[in-house]
């Protein structure tokens, strides 16, 4: 039987490198200053031992564990995946690990993820709440120990700085630009009212809306193609039907637009349409749609660097005062324009 070999020690890398154990726990856990050429020769020895720390051990003696946890509804959705990608990126760069948990925006599984997190002692998380008025969820985070920052969608009672897109004048601003473009009719269609970002959305259109004197037409039950080709067919048999249809969510974009050519319905000749959430056809299909981009990979970078700061005990936050005060990084989307809603034709 082969003798298993053994893993290499802190007491091997020390003498390889020609320093004390000390330093080379300091170098690993980047604790204090270790001068460049000390830090150079430890990270060699390190390299040509193969030295690997026990991760347990230095736990247990009360060592950070230098994991970070992300809790988003869903890694399938290009939005969180994105975030996601970002984060890992900025936690590697720290030499931290990322641990991601999905909740499906259920409330459970988010207690769940949480808890998980605790329990491996992860150093700080960012979460994306399923309920941004959960007082359960409030209450949780209020005793967790470690820095928690909220992303996409703030927790109520202010208990964690979120990073937020400014989804209100977004939803505002795409509404205005229909109204501009001379459209009156104008449907907004989404599923999902209950979440933050959606409500947001909601309100902005209708705040135009109202602006412009004009009637707001929202439904909130689109949960798939079947109940989004049922409203538009409805709205489009009416004596006075739609002219233009707003979509708060990029799923349901996809589905008005497959329905809308489904049914022979020219856009934007006799419906216009603006999506929320940019998503990668969109500028390709005939006609292209407008959207509303969000600031993904700010958003991402953005919590994650405000979680670092946090991890590192500065206080000296990188952001506007009146942001810093009311502990919310607001984000501005844009509005891409394209065919779908009048501005332009797209190329033969």
């Amino acid at each position: 039987m082969t003798k298993q070999k053994k893993h290499p020690t802190l007491k091997e890398v020390a003498k390889r490198a020609g320093v004390g154990t000390t330093t080379v726990s300091r170098v690993i856990n980047a604790v204090e200053h270790v001068e460049p050429w000390t830090k150079a020769r430890v990270e060699r020895a390190i390299k040509e031992l193969g030295y690997l720390p026990n991760h347990a051990a230095r736990v247990l003696k009360g060592h950070k564990t230098r994991t970070i946890g992300l809790v988003v509804p869903s890694i399938a959705d290009p939005f969180f995946s994105s975030c996601a990608e970002v984060l890992q990126g900025i936690a590697r760069q720290h030499g931290f690990l990322l641990i991601v948990l999905t909740t499906h925006n259920e409330s459970a599984m988010e207690r769940e993820a949480v808890n998980t997190l605790i329990q491996h002692r992860v150093d700080g998380f960012v979460i994306s709440p399923a309920d941004a008025e959960s007082d359960e969820l409030r209450s949780l985070l209020t005793r967790v120990m470690v820095p928690v920052v909220a992303l996409d969608r703030p927790v109520a009672g202010a208990v964690a700085p979120s990073v937020v897109a400014d989804n209100f004048v977004g939803a505002e601003h795409a509404t205005h630009h229909l109204i501009a473009h001379g459209y009156k009719r104008i449907a907004c269609l989404t599923g999902e009212i209950e979440l933050y970002t959606i409500r947001e959305r909601a309100r902005g259109y209708q705040a135009a809306m109202a602006a412009a004197g004009l009637k707001a037409m929202r439904n909130t039950s689109i949960y798939d193609c079947t109940a989004c080709e049922s409203a538009i067919e409805k709205m489009l048999k009416e004596p006075d039907p739609v002219d233009a249809i707003f979509t708060l969510k990029n799923s349901v974009t996809v589905d008005a637009f497959e329905v809308l050519q489904r049914m022979g319905v020219p856009i934007p000749e006799k419906v216009a349409l603006i999506g929320y959430d940019d998503f990668q056809l969109a500028g390709t299909v005939r006609p292209s749609i407008t959207v509303v981009q969000q600031p993904i990979e700010e958003l991402g970078k953005t919590a994650a660097e405000l979680l670092f700061r946090h991890l590192k005990g500065s206080s000296a936050v990188a952001m506007p005062a009146e942001a810093k005060a009311r502990q919310q990084v607001l984000l501005k989307t844009s509005l891409i324009p394209r065919a779908s809603c009048g501005c332009r034709p797209d190329p033969s």
